[in-house]
C-alpha cells in the first residue's frame, strides 16, 4: 500500500468525518499543532536515559494528545463515540505536578527556558502546548468547551514547566533567572 494518495495536492484534506476542508482550516491547524506537540515530547523522550517515571509520563501524555487530536478531527462526533479526556486524566496531571513541586525549591522569579537538552526540549514543548491551547480555544466549538480538553491542555502546560525544572534540578543545573 502506498502512503501517498495525491488527494491533498490541491491543498485540501479530509476530516475524520469525511468532510473535505482546506489544510489551513482552523480545525486542521489545531490537530496539526497537537501533533507537533506530541512530536516534541517524543524528541524529549529520546534524550531520557535514567528518568523512567518521566519517560512513562511523557508517553502517557502523548497517548492523551492522540485522543485530543481525534476529537478535533471528528467535529460533531459525540465523545461517547471517541475516547475522551476524563476527570481522572486531569487528576493524574495534577498529582504529577504536585509531586514534582514537592521536590523543587520554590520559584519566586521568572526563569529563562533552557538547561539540559531534555529540559530545553520540554520547555519548548511547554510553549507549543500554550500555543495549542490558544489554537483550540480559537475554534469556539461548544462541544469542545464541554470537554476536559482545555483544562487538560492548561494543566499540561503547568506539568511541562515543572517537569523541565525538575530535570534541570536533578541534573544539578541551576535555573537561569530572568533579569527583569
Amino acid at each position: 500500500m502506498k502512503i501517498y494518495t495525491k488527494k491533498g495536492d490541491q491543498g485540501f484534506t479530509c476530516l475524520g468525518t469525511g468532510d473535505r476542508v482546506l489544510k489551513s482550516d482552523p480545525r486542521v491547524e489545531a490537530y496539526g499543532a497537537v501533533d507537533e506537540l506530541s512530536s516534541l515530547l517524543g524528541l524529549a523522550r529520546s534524550y531520557i536515559q535514567d528518568e523512567q517515571e518521566m519517560e512513562n509520563e511523557l508517553r502517557w501524555i502523548q497517548e492523551k494528545l492522540f485522543v485530543i487530536a481525534s476529537v478535533l478531527a471528528f467535529p460533531g462526533t459525540s465523545c461517547n463515540e471517541i475516547q475522551e479526556i476524563s476527570e481522572n486524566d486531569l487528576l493524574h496531571l495534577e498529582v504529577a505536578i504536585d509531586k514534582k513541586m514537592e521536590e523543587l525549591p520554590p520559584l519566586t522569579e521568572f526563569i529563562v527556558p533552557g538547561g539540559t537538552k531534555i529540559a530545553a526540549h520540554i520547555h519548548y514543548a511547554r510553549s507549543v502546548c500554550r500555543s495549542v491551547e490558544r489554537t483550540v480555544v480559537s475554534l469556539l466549538d461548544p462541544i469542545l468547551l464541554d470537554t476536559n480538553i482545555l483544562p487538560f491542555l492548561n494543566r499540561l502546560g503547568d506539568y511541562l514547566f515543572c517537569a523541565a525544572r525538575l530535570v534541570n534540578y536533578r541534573a544539578g543545573e541551576s535555573e537561569n533567572i530572568a533579569k527583569i
